[in-house]
């Protein structure tokens, strides 16, 4: 008996082993406030990233990859989910992941058998600090609410930069077993004060995009920002090392993306593309050919679930991200999502008093995407613009001296100036890329309209949403 014993403990490890091996390490480079597109793997011409455009072109670059949200902790909840942040009750930017939600780092280590860990930025994921809110901490705290760090196996101290944060932890990694790490970046957060081996882009050189206003403040803060993009393409250039060095090269799944979008007006905290859609490569060596470019409509949803197949594991069903593991593995068997769903929620505090509130701290709305449309539906459209974070940088400063001054384009000042906002936008992404022309109220577009509507209103019902569907 125990010999038997003894030959079934054996093939046991064999076994695990055996499995362990067939599956590949799964890296997360999430940089935060990253918009598309600013790579230089994108034809920008303005950002200089030699790092991420080898990245790039040794994987497949995803064109229109869109979070689910436009500030960093819903996003992230998705991200990790598979589930809108509504649906798994990320509403409130105080709040912890809840326990019962079962979320990408356990499902990896329970049913595949992965080492977890994090490091680099915070993950934001365990609901404020006691220091910072203490209050809510020490609701959180009292009530054992911070359970997100259960989920890993390990974590990295902040301190540490982004590639001795991954050296660290594959010094702790159990020989032999796959292994999943996210690795958050403080580039390209606002205040931007990093920059690149070559310094600063020229301001005057630069392109300015479509949505904001040609002023010099603006051209000042597109070169900050830029230069920040750069800072971080030398850390990829580390990381990327760290992996060759300890022989991990061939066998990880490299996902690098945004966690949403930058921090300048349609940006970060709208649900215009600038604040949601963001860069995304993935490199797996021996299954995504080098150099593949998709256009295919992705959603912070289908992250979760895409990670969990190439692991083996099949999605939770309560998950509604769609897994696009076929489309990584060139298989036309892959049926595209028709649309994406994003959420504005409350990004901090009160942040004053009703009804000067600004829109950068409390705003509810709801977008839906297809190819070519887009409708964003505004719970709270008296809410003043301003941008998150950025209030008080050059960009916006004359942006509102321009409007106080009478010198800024009608266009401008319908998007940025006008109080209330329409409860209905809609955008014809493919004429109006920089989504400036209101379309809700246009006859000819009333089927559209009707058709988002439709699919923005099962989507909310479907995640249980606390706001007024725009059909009842």
């Amino acid at each position: 008996m125990k010999k038997i014993c003894a030959v079934l403990l054996l093939f046991s490890v064999l076994w695990c082993s055996f499995s362990w091996a067939a599956k590949p390490n799964i890296l997360l480079l999430l940089s935060d406030d990253h918009s598309y597109p600013y790579v230089g793997a994108y034809g920008n011409a303005d950002v200089r990233t030699p790092n991420l455009n080898q990245l790039a072109a040794e994987g497949m670059r995803f064109n229109r990859m869109f979070v689910t949200s436009p500030s960093c902790v819903p996003s992230r909840a998705s991200l990790m989910t598979g589930r809108s942040p509504v649906a798994v009750r990320m509403g409130r930017f105080t709040s912890p992941l809840p326990t019962e939600v079962a979320a990408l780092p356990d499902l990896l280590r329970d049913q595949a058998g992965y080492f977890t860990g994090a490091g680099g930025r915070n993950y934001h994921l365990d609901g404020p600090t006691t220091a910072r809110s203490p209050v809510v901490g020490e609701i959180l705290d009292r009530y054992s609410l911070r359970t997100f760090a259960d989920r890993l196996d390990n974590i990295q101290p902040v301190q540490l930069g982004p590639a001795d944060s991954l050296k660290a932890f594959l010094d702790v990694v159990p020989s032999g077993r796959p292994w999943f790490f996210w690795l958050g970046f403080d580039d390209t957060h606002f205040p931007w004060t990093q920059q690149g081996l070559l310094g600063a882009p020229d301001p005057a050189k630069l392109k300015v995009p479509g949505y904001l206003p040609d002023l010099p403040g603006v051209r000042s803060d597109l070169a900050k920002y830029i230069a920040e993009v750069e800072h971080m393409d030398i850390a990829i250039k580390n990381i990327l090392n760290a992996l060759n060095e300890r022989g991990f090269a061939n066998n990880t799944v490299i996902v690098f993306m945004g966690d949403n979008g930058l921090s300048l007006p349609h940006g970060k905290g709208t649900l215009y593309d600038p604040g949601v859609q963001v860069p995304m490569f993935i490199r797996w060596p021996g299954v995504i050919r080098p150099g593949l470019v998709t256009s295919t409509l992705i959603s912070g949803e289908d992250f979760a679930p895409t990670m969990l197949e190439i692991a083996g594991v099949a999605p939770p069903e309560e998950m509604s991200g769609v897994s696009f593991l076929k489309l990584l593995q060139g298989n036309a068997s892959f049926v595209e999502r028709t649309y994406i769903f994003t959420a504005r929620v409350p990004h901090g505090g009160d942040g004053g008093l009703y009804p000067n509130i600004a829109a950068s701290v409390f705003d509810l709305s709801r977008s839906v995407r297809s190819q070519n449309f887009k409708l964003i539906y505004n719970t709270t459209p008296h809410q003043p613009v301003q941008p998150i974070d950025s209030q008080s940088a050059p960009s916006w400063l004359e942006m509102k001296a321009a409007f106080a001054g009478g010198t800024l384009a009608p266009r401008f000042v319908r998007a940025y100036f006008t109080t209330p906002r329409p409860t209905y936008e809609l955008y014809n992404l493919t004429t109006d890329p920089n989504e400036l022309i209101n379309l809700a109220g246009n006859p000819q577009f009333a089927q559209v309209l009707l058709e988002l509507k439709q699919a923005l209103t099962e989507k909310m019902v479907l995640d249980w949403d606390f706001l007024p569907p725009p059909l009842l």
